[in-house]
């Protein structure tokens, strides 16, 4: 992961990994004591995959999670589809 860079003194530039980065801090790194940087790999994957993108609602996605978001835009493609 790659930390989210924009125009000096821009923070309007990648709004999207900006949010990202502020739910990730402020719900799994400082609530965290973490031992070794391997501690940190292990949480911030499995906060990305249990949490934030399986029960995370979220408003752009018309509050749901991204994998139930996901499977129901594969299900609506598919009907289209056949």
């Amino acid at each position: 992961m790659f930390g989210s860079m924009s125009r000096r003194g821009n923070p309007y530039d990648n709004p999207y990994a900006e949010s990202f980065m502020t739910t990730l801090k402020v719900e799994a790194v400082y609530v965290t004591e973490y031992g070794t940087f391997e501690d940190v790999v292990a949480d911030l994957s499995r906060f990305i995959e249990a949490i934030y993108n399986e029960r995370r609602l979220h408003s752009a996605l018309s509050y749901t999670s991204p994998n139930r978001y996901e499977e129901k835009h594969a299900r609506d493609w598919t009907k289209s589809a056949a």
